[in-house]
């Protein structure tokens, strides 16, 4: 295959057919209520303890003081970096996190934006809200709001978010495009998007795009990095950087054994503004 394919023709070889979407969305659903419900954890389709959720998000780049702060069960090990450390948040701001699991990146945030802040996670399996709801309880949270809803439709006030933040949960939306307008959406002017996911760098082949175990996984739902920029400019975000982690493929080649995954993804970091 020729090495000087231009865009276009690699979007369509990555466009091939896929399970449709209201498969993919109850089997995202039934595979994190089952995480919800246990002690697996992570992507790809590893399990995991406690102690091995936090070496997970030590090697994404959260701090030990990060996966010590939170009550237990909170930190699962479902991430591919560390968006806190791109969202900046400031004290009384109000921060959005898109699928937000078990609530560790919402408790982390809930210190930054103190107690005149606020924090909101919305996440589509009701056993995961459950779950953050409790954790949120334990820790004693007040600032803290979880709630059920679709990424692709944010039970959130217009113009009401200064962050949005998300960690490995873009990539499992069916409609990326309308994940961003609904992000655009809520935000106010000047609000900005700070998210870690995984991209792909080249086209999968037919195989791996329609093995459901990587696309519950966090992979085989990645979008090109040009398409999601288009997405983002045509969502009307502007100062749109997409930053690849090249080093993330040694985590990435955990998650699918045996396959050859990494060799078409990468974690990155997704930023952008909205005017």
């Amino acid at each position: 295959m020729s090495e000087t394919r231009d865009a276009p023709s690699i979007r369509q070889e990555h466009a091939r057919t896929v399970p449709d979407a209201e498969t993919i969305y109850e089997s995202v659903r039934e595979r994190y209520a089952e995480i919800a419900l246990s002690s697996g954890c992570g992507c790809g389709p590893s399990c995991c303890d406690g102690a091995s959720a936090a070496g997970t998000s030590l090697e994404l780049g959260y701090g030990l003081d990060d996966v010590t702060a939170v009550p237990e069960g909170a930190n699962m090990g479902l991430g591919c970096g560390n968006p806190q450390a791109i969202a900046a948040l400031q004290a009384r701001e109000t921060m959005l996190d898109l699928g937000s699991g078990g609530g560790f990146d919402c408790f982390l945030a809930a210190r930054q934006v103190g107690e005149a802040g606020a924090v909101i996670g919305v996440d589509m399996t009701p056993a995961m809200v459950a779950k953050a709801r409790r954790n949120a309880e334990l820790g004693s949270y007040e600032n803290v709001d979880f709630r059920l809803g679709e990424i692709e439709n944010l039970p959130v006030r217009d113009q009401s978010i200064d962050c949005v933040i998300s960690n490995c949960v873009i990539n499992l939306s069916p409609h990326k495009e309308r994940v961003f307008q609904e992000a655009f959406r809520v935000l106010k002017s000047g609000g900005r998007l700070a998210i870690s996911d995984i991209v792909a760098t080249a086209a999968f082949p037919d195989d791996l795009r329609q093995d459901m175990n990587l696309l519950t996984g966090c992979m085989a739902g990645a979008s090109l990095t040009w398409d999601l920029e288009s997405a983002l400019k045509a969502a009307g975000f502007q100062q749109i950087k997409i930053l690849p982690k090249s080093a993330s493929q040694s985590f990435i080649k955990t998650w699918a054994p045996g396959s050859n995954v990494s060799d078409y993804l990468v974690s990155a970091t997704i930023e952008a503004v909205k005017p």
